[in-house]
């Protein structure tokens, strides 16, 4: 009996490869995904976030050996590191698979085999070039000055015997797919980049290395072990149950979106829903492609050396104000450019400035004319529309995925409150009916915007919404309904509290 999905949300994460510690690129996606993930729990769905570890394949072989030791205890090294990371960065996953799991294993054998049996899997010769750093193929046009695009590094010329995957003949069932739903890919200028590398011609690719050990072995034929995108692709299914738990596969597959980064495109966009559709299986609904992060223009990684670690950050300006400037700053799909600089200004101005200091007065002027008892808001406050623009606009962006321009909505009801006091001035008022309604407006929009920023800044808004009176959780509120206008019950006690943001 097929199960009833209209209220679930399913994300996932790319899986890390534990060739090196988590960084501002791996924690970029990651926010990202958590975010949104948040953000439809409000909506009062039933979410689930999937992250975890790669760690199959010639680069961990090759980093295990140079320590002398075994490519699983090397994984077992740096995959808590993740899982660690996500913890500090307050990643609400649901759950975190390991390429190295039996659950795993026993998925991508399953995959395999429903392929081979499909008859799109052969035996073949691969000659060509391979860039061990990204572990992928490329044809020669594909280089650049002979290097590995991606990389910037030379490739080697790998001649061996191989399993291939006829994606050839895939061409047209992915452009129909695609033309039966446009809205798969976001922003929609990479759906464009994805049919076009479809119709330029697709290339089977291979899904075995003969020479590697460190892998899963093809069901069919041992001497082989999966080719680590087959691998690597499949935890999407087999964290959900494929292979392992029917019922539970049912239930969460298809996932609304893959959160991936946009140059891991071709593998997600083309490989896997051919994958799919070989196996019979149902590719999934979306993909919410990001740029990248660049630090001095450059992509980050451990070739060039350019590695931002996240935790360092988190030491210097919280948990809270580092998730805010990764939503905030470049809009999703877009290169940003990590500077030290705009994490600050970013902190300074939306921050402290803004949000910080919306909280601190209303406290401050509640104590010193209201008694400290924060006043019922008014129904027809001049706030009350731009409340309701904020909520439509916050709600129409995190719905497309734009984490940065559902902030933006969000702080405009916070930039209209601040006017809103400079205009009144309420801090010159004398205690009353006029000061009352003022300060009862801003505390209800205070509490409007707590809600809707709380996929980004989790700590802070429980905080705030502890600070203005209320009680229980914000996670536990649901939109549209506790972002209506006039929630705010008034009569409670409101503190004031040590600075939520202090300026960098």
């Amino acid at each position: 009996m097929p199960h009833d999905t209209s209220n679930r949300f399913s994300a996932t994460t790319p899986i890390y490869y534990v060739n090196a510690k988590p960084h501002l690129g791996h924690a970029y996606t990651t926010i990202v995904a958590d975010a949104v993930a948040r953000w439809h729990r409000l909506l009062g769905e039933d979410v689930h976030l999937l992250t975890g570890t790669d760690e199959h394949g010639l680069k961990i072989q090759q980093a295990a050996d140079a320590e002398g030791i075994s490519p699983k205890q090397f994984a077992d090294k740096i995959a808590p590191l993740f899982e660690q990371a996500w913890q500090r960065l307050d990643i609400t996953n649901d759950d975190f698979i390991r390429t190295t799991e039996a659950r795993h294993r026993v998925g991508v054998q399953k995959l395999l085999q429903a392929c081979y049996d499909a008859g799109d899997i052969e035996l073949d010769v691969y000659r060509g070039q391979y860039c061990v750093a990204c572990e992928a193929y490329f044809v020669e046009e594909e280089l650049v000055n002979g290097n590995c695009p991606i990389h910037q590094r030379p490739t080697t010329y790998v001649e061996e015997e191989n399993y291939f995957f006829r994606l050839s003949r895939f061409e047209q069932r992915l452009l129909d797919w695609y033309a039966k739903h446009p809205d798969a890919i976001k922003p929609s200028h990479r759906m464009n980049e994805v049919i076009g590398f479809i119709k330029t011609g697709l290339n089977d690719f291979s899904v075995s290395r003969k020479s590697l050990t460190w892998g899963i072995p093809l069901p069919w034929d041992d001497k082989h072990v999966a080719y680590v995108w087959f691998d690597a692709l499949a935890n999407y299914i087999t964290a959900h149950g494929y292979g392992s738990n029917d019922e539970q596969f049912s239930s969460r597959w298809p996932v609304d979106y893959h959160f991936i980064g946009k140059d891991i495109i071709r593998f997600h966009c083309v490989y896997w829903p051919a994958m799919l559709m070989s196996a019979g299986i149902e590719p999934p609904k979306g993909w919410a492609v990001g740029g990248w992060l660049l630090v001095g223009g450059e992509k980050m990684s451990k070739t060039t050396g350019n590695v931002v670690n996240p935790l360092d950050l988190i030491d210097e300006i919280g948990v809270d104000g580092f998730r805010y400037y990764v939503l905030a700053e470049t809009p999703y799909g877009n290169d940003g450019d990590f500077t030290y600089e705009g994490l600050t200004q970013r902190y300074n101005s939306d921050l402290a400035n803004n949000l910080g200091n919306l909280a601190a007065r209303v406290a401050t002027v509640v104590e010193k004319k209201c008694g400290g008892i924060g006043p019922k808001p008014n129904p027809s406050s001049p706030l009350a529309k731009i409340a309701s623009e904020a909520v439509a606009a916050t709600t129409a962006a995190w719905a497309e995925v734009q984490p940065s321009r559902a902030l933006d909505a969000t702080w405009s009801l916070i930039r209209a409150t601040n006017s809103h006091l400079e205009q009144n001035e309420p801090w010159k008022m004398e205690p009353g009916a006029a000061v009352d309604e003022v300060m009862g407006d801003a505390l209800e929009a205070l509490r409007i915007v707590t809600i809707l920023a709380n996929p980004a800044l989790p700590n802070t808004t429980q905080e705030i919404w502890s600070r203005i009176g209320l009680t229980g959780n914000v996670i536990d509120l649901r939109i549209p309904r506790d972002v209506a206008w006039g929630g705010y019950p008034g009569g409670t006690k409101v503190v004031k509290g040590d600075p939520l943001f202090p300026r960098r």
